[in-house]
């Protein structure tokens, strides 16, 4: 049975996953008109997307190996504790306490993931001001840290709502919410839902996972990997303008990182209070995925 608190954080996420245009979406539209430049630009170099995508590929298995293992379960822990006032060593016992006790505990956590993108972003861009080329070789560098820092954040949300953020179901949630916050299309958005929503009906309903075969893990962190790079590295590309690049880099690191961390704060309450109450606290705004590897038309939605 849901608290009253619980109930209106339940409606307040429905509410997030079907959004109203807010005037700052709108105007992120201008913002992001440089990144709209920059991504026709790379479409006509050719083999750059597919080069990208190969990197990134391996760049996002070793971040998400290396950014889950740098959360500290312990530290959350400890955290809860305090804050609950009950003693909390293991995740199965998150589930038992009220969703307002993890809300206070996570407190302002986007703030300071968001604090740190904007800083790192600004000194990526900066490049820019000195040498467009200096920049252009830096991106790879940046986008490792970005998605690093923004796994890392995910992972602590993760913890905090009682997942094992270390379970391959859990590291390929984290990878799809990546690719939820950097989709700019529609069909891009619905592609990465529907792979989320897959994941999370199948762990509300305790559905045992069977380990995948190490092939087919490696298919599906592939295929979220591509999807990410080919949105992503358009986005880099605003780097190399100048003068603009340090503004608009470090903005779009620290918007990118906001995305991620709301993403990650509304679906993993949600999944908790589905696991509290029942699979059907999930809504389903578009039908799960088929499979966890994404096909050709969700990577270039």
């Amino acid at each position: 049975m849901l608290s009253e608190y619980e109930k209106r954080a339940l409606a307040q996420i429905h509410a997030w996953k079907n959004p109203e245009q807010t005037w700052f979406d709108a105007a992120m539209t201008y913002v992001n008109k440089p990144l709209a430049i920059a991504g026709q630009a790379i479409d006509k170099i050719p083999g750059f997307t597919e080069t990208c995508s190969k990197a990134m590929s391996g760049i996002v298995g070793l971040v998400n190996d290396a950014s889950q293992w740098s959360v500290r379960p312990s530290a959350i822990f400890k955290d809860l504790s305090e804050v609950s006032q009950q003693v909390i060593t293991r995740l199965d016992q998150i589930p038992l306490l009220d969703l307002q006790v993890i809300d206070r505990s996570i407190g302002w956590l986007d703030t300071k993931y968001e604090g740190i993108a904007l800083v790192e972003g600004a000194a990526a861009g900066g490049l820019a001001v000195i040498n467009p080329m200096v920049a252009l070789a830096a991106i790879p560098a940046d986008l490792t840290a970005l998605l690093a820092m923004n796994l890392r954040a995910i992972g602590e949300y993760g913890t905090y709502c009682g997942f094992d953020m270390s379970s391959q179901e859990e590291r390929i949630f984290s990878l799809n919410i990546l690719a939820l916050a950097s989709s700019t299309t529609d069909g891009g958005k619905q592609a990465a839902l529907s792979h989320l929503v897959k994941i999370a009906q199948e762990v509300a309903k305790k559905k045992t996972w069977e380990q995948l075969e190490k092939s087919v893990f490696v298919q599906a962190v592939s295929s979220i990997a591509k999807a990410l790079s080919i949105n992503l590295t358009k986005a880099k590309l605003a780097n190399v303008i100048p003068v603009a690049g340090a503004a608009i880099n470090g903005g779009f690191n620290a918007y990118y990182t906001d995305k991620v961390c709301k993403a990650a704060f509304y679906l993993y309450r949600e999944r908790l209070l589905a696991i509290k109450s029942d699979a059907q606290s999930i809504e389903v705004t578009v039908d799960p995925a088929k499979s966890d590897i994404w096909n050709d038309q969700e990577v270039n939605d």
